[in-house]
């Protein structure tokens, strides 16, 4: 029996080896497969980590911004307008400005502290500046900081637009040198007090962050390492799984073992998620210093930087401008901290506290609404970038903006035309319009208004709204004809008389002025100051109408021109924007600059990409140019236009030209002083008549704004080879000096000196004429610029 039982035992026995040896077999191949799995896994979230963190980190939005306000000794600005100016950066006023974007008025000067900022050309550092004014010019520009006085110095440029990714995240990047050593030792006292000594895990850290808000009574630190944090916010979502928390750690501990510690904070600085305005996320201690204080990083005290420190726990219910008590309760425990770590004294945190949350509005915004000129702007980048650039990029994109200059048109635009609409009996918001200011010498658009609700940003009336220009076109028929001064001179007499021409229906085309009376014959300039239809006609029918259009192309027209006789009253339809193109060229001597809305493109790291140089081209008879503008100061002074000229303050002096269309469908005027063109329509968006001529509406419009900006009087230089001489009734007027005509060339009809008032060309619309055939033009008189916009 002994026996037998024994060879019962054995089986068992090796059942039991076998049984052990394939559980350990198993539990190894378990083990291998694990390590494997979690090497490979490892590998994988390693190849992830370091994709994003070497890459293109974050999706930068591209920021527009206006010019920068020079200032220099001689400059024509008044203190009023220089400290309007420093409102609209965000300078704060204070008794004494030390720190920079601040500034101290004391009457007719101001001393300020500017801000450093990075231009295209380099960056400038922050200086103090005492600018001292005689009435409405800069007499004094003198440095507070010692040394010499500067020449020149430029203000900050103003931010007046971002294009955001598509998520609609903001930041401003900022490096780990730039990262105050406050804000940094703050942030390691309340989210991770060993962040320089741990691997991207912190296990007493947890112990320690529970023990310290048990004793505290709420939530004074984190329990996960800055480290987490960042891969957290960088790389996973915000779902509350343990899955996630271990990937996280695993992910920290990779971060910790490819990167340094002050790349992983500077990292961490500038995702961090600190609010929310409106659909933009502020995200990044950098912008959120200029959002929540509009300070940089290196200005804020130690309330404000508890604050935001404070923030980074729950920036939703912390929010200082919808929250204030949490807020303020929030930056009180984090003074507290701040003492128990030795970050600063008691005394220091006990006078913070008694500070106000110190939250400014306006911080880190885009400082004014343009959506008209951003237009423009995004119509001509789209030329040169992909869309998806200017989401990501970080492009810092400077415009021609004047801030100025766009304030006093968007004021102007709905005032005056409201005092329109009551004087007139007119219904209320019934009338719109569009106004586009450019500078004569380079050809930069300084202001743009797409309707008389400026902040709008639908239909741009600056830019589509395409009409027809009426007496508008008349300079060009009269600049033609003094292109050729063997047969044309201001003091040429020409005939004002009735038109009958075939219109190619059976019909004719019989024009009339305004007055529907026939002045005879009058010296050509008096056919444009008094915008006489017939003089007109009569004279674009000798020159030749396609010659007229070649002009008008030359000068910057871009759209197609039917060349048939009504285009000489107006038969052209444009933009106002493309009228003002026409215009600068005029004004400029007969040299056209491709309108510019943007002078620089740089990179998020300050280097150039793209310039947008001065364009000048010579495309008409300078000396032709020079006539008619003293012609079209004659518009002013006595003219259509007189209403302008008894305005004009003492020494100043402006050129331009009225101009209305059929049924008083649309209001028109164009003109410039020395420096600025300006041109303005009025009408109605559903093309019905509304009762006024260019001068008593598109004209009280261009002069409520004109009026009141700073304007160079009009005193265009001389061409060579013109002259001044007195041939007809003693009247003295420039001459092309090869043809300067004798007195009995003079005459005229005494009874055409009654003013013409507004023309308008009767039957004038474009639609009525026969279509021409296709017409070319050189490819050398091309505007490029407005050619992407029009063709």
């Amino acid at each position: 029996m002994a026996t037998t039982r024994k060879t019962r035992r054995r089986p068992l026995r090796k059942r039991g080896g076998k049984i052990l040896g394939f559980l350990i077999r198993v539990g190894l191949l378990l083990a291998l497969a694990i390590g494997l799995g979690t090497t490979l896994y490892g590998i994988h979230l390693d190849r992830v980590v370091r994709a994003k963190f070497e890459g293109q980190r974050w999706a930068l939005p591209a920021r527009v911004y206006a010019r920068p306000l020079e200032l220099y000794a001689g400059r024509q600005l008044a203190v009023d307008e220089l400290e309007q100016e420093l409102q609209r950066l965000n300078y704060r006023r204070l008794a004494n400005p030390d720190s920079p974007g601040s500034y101290h008025r004391e009457g007719e000067q101001i001393v300020l502290r500017t801000r450093p900022f990075r231009f295209w050309d380099g960056r400038e550092s922050s200086r103090g500046l005492r600018v001292r004014f005689d009435g409405h010019r800069v007499s004094v520009l003198e440095a507070v900081d010692g040394g010499p006085d500067p020449a020149l110095v430029r203000l900050d440029a103003m931010l007046i637009a971002s294009i955001y990714p598509t998520h609609n995240e903001d930041r401003i990047l900022v490096r780990r040198k730039d990262l105050p050593e406050l804000l940094v030792h703050t942030l390691y006292a309340v989210e991770d007090r060993s962040f320089e000594r741990h691997l991207g895990v912190d296990p007493r850290g947890i112990a320690r962050a529970a023990y310290s808000n048990l004793m505290a009574g709420g939530v004074v630190e984190g329990a996960s390492t800055l480290t987490q944090q960042l891969v957290k916010n960088f790389y996973l979502s915000a779902e509350r799984t343990l899955e996630r928390k271990l990937k996280e750690a695993f992910m920290a501990v990779l971060l910790e073992r490819r990167y340094t510690k002050g790349e992983i904070l500077e990292a961490y600085a500038n995702e961090i998620y600190l609010g929310q305005d409106g659909s933009r996320a502020i995200h990044g201690f950098g912008l959120a210093s200029r959002f929540y204080f509009n300070k940089s990083l290196a200005d804020l005290d130690v309330a404000e930087t508890a604050l935001l420190v404070g923030m980074v726990q729950a920036p939703s219910s912390l929010d200082p401008r919808r929250r204030p008590e949490a807020a303020l309760k929030r930056r009180n425990l984090v003074l507290d901290v701040m003492v128990r770590d030795g970050v600063v004294d008691a005394a220091t945190a006990a006078a913070a506290k008694d500070a106000p949350l110190g939250v400014v509005d306006g911080g880190g915004r885009p400082a004014g609404e343009y959506p008209a000129f951003i237009t423009l702007v995004r119509r001509q980048l789209q030329r040169d970038y992909r869309d998806e650039d200017l989401r990501s990029e970080g492009l810092n994109i400077f415009t021609t903006l004047d801030p100025l200059v766009q304030t006093t048109v968007e004021r102007s635009v709905p005032e005056r035309l409201g005092a329109i609409e009551s004087a007139r009996g007119k219904r209320k918001d019934s009338l719109e319009a569009a106004a586009v200011v450019t500078s004569v010498a380079q050809g930069e658009v300084l202001a743009l208004v797409g309707g008389r609700d400026s902040a709008y940003a639908g239909f741009n009336r600056a830019l589509d709204s395409v009409r027809s220009i009426g007496s508008l076109v008349k300079p060009v028929v009269y600049l033609t004809a003094l292109t050729h001064p063997e047969r044309y001179s201001l003091s040429t007499i020409i005939e004002d008389k009735a038109v009958s021409i075939p219109d190619g229906t059976g019909s004719r085309w019989e024009p009339s002025n305004y007055s529907h009376r026939v002045y005879g014959k009058l010296p050509l300039y008096e056919g444009l100051v008094r915008s006489l239809n017939l003089a007109t006609v009569n004279l674009g029918m000798d020159l030749g109408v396609d010659e007229v259009v070649d002009n008008l192309y030359r000068l910057g027209a871009q759209r197609r021109i039917s060349a048939v006789p009504a285009m000489l009253l107006g038969a052209v339809n444009l933009s106002p924007l493309e009228v003002a193109q026409v215009y600068q060229s005029i004004a400029a001597g007969g040299y056209r600059s491709p309108l510019r809305a943007i002078r620089e493109v740089v990179d998020a790291e300050g280097r150039p990409l793209n310039r947008y140089p001065l364009a000048v081209e010579s495309v008409v008879d300078p000396r032709a140019a020079y006539l008619t503008t003293w012609a079209m100061e004659r518009v002013v002074e006595r003219g259509t236009a007189a209403w302008l000229g008894r305005q004009l303050p003492d020494g100043m002096s402006m050129a331009g030209k009225t101009g209305t269309t059929n049924g008083l469908r649309d209001s028109w005027f164009a003109g410039f002083s020395g420096d600025k063109v300006a041109v303005v329509w009025v009408g109605r968006d559903d093309f019905k008549p509304m009762g006024l001529t260019g001068s008593s509406g598109a004209l009280r419009v261009w002069g409520d704004f004109m009026l009141k900006l700073e304007n160079e009087p009009l005193a265009p230089l001389r061409p060579e080879g013109v002259v001044t001489a007195q041939v007809c009734d003693g009247a003295e007027m420039p001459y092309v000096a090869d043809y300067v005509p004798s007195a009995d060339s003079c005459g005229g009809d005494e009874s055409a000196e009654e003013q013409e008032g507004e023309a308008v060309a009767e039957g004038a619309a474009q639609d009525e004429e026969p279509a021409p055939p296709e017409r070319s033009r050189p490819a050398r008189e091309q505007n490029l610029f407005m050619s992407d916009f029009y063709n």
